[in-house]
């Protein structure tokens, strides 16, 4: 019995020393970052269980909390990155109403429009009138360089992240390899806690999920279902950077097409998966640059675009209306250029509307991309005029022709089936067959300049905004949308300048007539109206006024717009952000509660531990009392 009890205390002691060190460990590292709780298992061993041992040190955590810590780490990286270029955003494009802001300068350039009305013989009014006029060409082409910088900043930092990333993964894999050969349970926890930390930061770039393997390792994946580790494999991440942005960059799921880098996932078997395409990553900074470079910075760049264009084409394009004979219309389109467009409203048979835009060009017929044009939602297509105006419905016969046969094998629902006819340049554009599409109107915006020198033709509108080639020597050319050489809209905002010519003639800005010089505020008051209060088609591809229909406003009233458009997504995006960062900080704390070493807590836990370590040294002595006697006898 003596002896059995003598066993029994020694085991007993050695348990509790056992746990006693761990108890010291936690304490050790009670603030060590990634330290997970440790506890020590005890089992009963012997005959009929008259023994102890102990049994596996484990890490207390609740996995649930672990789980939603990764989840609101990725999304507060991506709220946080999203918010900071937001805010860089607004200031760039300034505060609604103030003297800095876009608006704030496009009134000062109004202002002086109306100043040069009243007293149009006044050279000094007129010189103000090309200065403020230079000053908001040059915070446009300012802002557009600005936000290209800004894409450009979040291509760099894509390829920054992206290499973390990868060395992140191949850390898992490192460490599932050193588990997996692992039997000591101390430098197990060890390792646990290691690889933890390394996926918690790895889910500050990429949202990630983990799936436990049977040995110990764990698999990680992206929630899209890609598996970025198995067991000691690790795939590796690379990004295909392309340097400094431009307007026309962007990104295609075609290679070739493609013209800024996306992150390429080589598998360890070698297959590759495209990262960067739409939805592969959904949170974490990874998922917010590419969102950032390829959606909001381009769409901030269309803005200026537009408004670039909206101050050009306010001014030298004059709008015509078709008229509407039963299901046709009939519009002439004396003097379009390349570029100018015509919309065609069509009602098919079931009632419903769709656009259809018609962008003149001096090449053969080709689609165009809605979202080029003023409405995202409609159809389009190029038709040639190189021809002259005896060749216009011909033209647009055969556009229409190509847009529908392109629209019936999209699978388009009700693809619009037109034909055109005419005499000239009066064309009359209608259903190909009777009974099935109705067109309900015709508009088109034609360009009255025939060059950027031209200060007279089409009078009272005047081409005091041009485009700008970079090559050198600097060439002005009008702006029609023209889509010959790519499309003139796209980075219009770099480019548009003042019209050099007006520089030696300012007196076209007072101009009575095409024919005569005498001053008049006749022209700068319609140049005023046209920018206040004539109403201009602005494309939904700009978001503002929503992305489904084309947006109606004056050119002041959609720079203001643009600007509180975009004070409202910073002001958005900081609180998303500051909500975020809020379930951050209540994740981080609900997984602490478990997981992290509660001194106090420990302190009871050595108390007892001091107990029971005592109570078995004084089993221990009872028994070697109880055998001394023994001896004795």
């Amino acid at each position: 019995m003596s002896l059995n009890a003598l066993s029994t205390a020694t085991a007993g002691l050695a348990a509790t020393q056992a746990a006693i060190n761990v108890v010291s460990q936690n304490v050790a590292n009670a603030g060590t970052a990634g330290y997970v709780k440790r506890t020590l298992s005890t089992v009963a061993t012997g005959t009929n269980n008259s023994g102890v041992a102990t049994g596996a040190i484990t890490r207390s955590f609740d996995a649930a909390a672990l789980k939603q810590l990764r989840l609101e780490t990725s999304g507060a990286a991506y709220t946080s990155t999203k918010a900071g270029i937001a805010s860089q955003l607004d200031a760039l494009f300034g505060a609604p109403g103030s003297a800095a802001a876009l608006d704030g300068t496009l009134n000062t350039f109004t202002q002086s429009l109306q100043e040069l009305s009243a007293n149009p013989t006044s050279a000094a009014a007129r010189t103000t009138v090309l200065s403020n006029a230079s000053a908001l060409a040059s915070q446009i082409n300012g802002a557009a360089n600005a936000v290209q910088n800004l894409r450009t900043g979040v291509e760099a930092q894509l390829g920054t992240d992206t290499r973390s990333a990868s060395t992140l993964l191949s850390s898992v894999a490192s460490l599932n390899a050193k588990i997996q050969n692992t039997t000591d349970a101390a430098s197990l926890a060890d390792l646990q806690d290691q690889r933890d930390q390394v996926i918690n930061t790895l889910s500050g770039y990429m949202d990630v999920q983990t799936v436990d393997q049977r040995d110990g390792t764990v698999s990680v994946l992206t929630r899209s279902g890609v598996t970025l580790v198995d067991r000691g494999s690790a795939a590796t991440l690379t990004f295909d950077g392309h340097g400094s942005l431009n307007p026309n960059s962007s990104y295609s799921t075609d290679p070739t097409q493609r013209t800024v880098g996306t992150i390429t996932a080589t598998l360890p078997g070698g297959g590759q998966i495209d990262l960067g395409a739409p939805g592969a990553i959904r949170s974490g900074s990874l998922a917010a640059g590419i969102e950032l470079r390829d959606q909001i910075l381009p769409q901030a760049q269309r803005q200026l675009d537009d408004l670039a264009g909206g101050l050009a084409s306010a001014l030298t394009d004059k709008a015509v209306t078709g008229t509407v004979t039963g299901s046709s219309a009939t519009i002439d389109l004396t003097g379009i250029k390349a570029g100018n467009s015509v919309t065609i409203p069509v009602t098919a048979a079931d009632g419903s509307v769709r656009n259809v835009t018609l962008i003149a060009s001096n090449a053969a017929t080709a689609a165009v991309d809605p979202s080029q044009t003023d409405d995202a939602s409609g159809l389009a297509q190029t038709f040639n005029i190189s021809g002259g105006p005896a060749t216009y419905a011909s033209a647009i016969s055969t556009a229409l022709a190509a847009l529908s046969s392109r629209a019936t094998a999209a699978g388009i629902k009700n693809a619009p089936n037109l034909t055109a006819t005419g005499t000239g340049a009066t064309v009359t554009i209608g259903p190909a067959a009777a009974g099935t599409d109705k067109v309900s109107g015709a508009s088109a915006g034609i360009t009255q300049p025939t060059s950027p020198s031209d200060l007279t033709t089409g009078y009272r509108q005047l081409a005091l905004f041009t485009d700008v080639s970079a090559a050198p020597p600097p060439t002005p050319r009008l702006f029609t949308g023209s889509f010959d050489s790519g499309s003139q809209l796209t980075g219009f905002a770099q480019r548009i300048s003042v019209n050099p010519a007006l520089s030696g003639d300012t007196t076209a800005l007072t101009a009575s007539s095409a024919t005569d010089k005498s001053a008049s505020g006749g022209r700068a008051q319609a140049i005023f109206t046209a920018l206040t209060s004539a109403q201009q088609t602005f494309s939904s591809s700009s978001g503002i006024g929503g992305v489904s229909a084309p947006y109606r406003a004056s050119v002041v009233g959609f720079a203001q717009d643009v600007i509180a458009s975009q004070g409202a997504a910073a002001s958005n995006a900081a609180a998303l952000d500051d909500t975020q960062q809020t379930a951050l900080s209540t994740a981080q704390s609900r997984f602490s509660a478990g997981a992290g070493v509660n001194i106090d807590q420990e302190m009871s836990n050595l108390i007892a531990l001091q107990t029971a370590y005592g109570a078995n040294a004084r089993v221990l002595t009872a028994a070697r009392d109880m055998l001394n006697q023994l001896l004795q006898i």
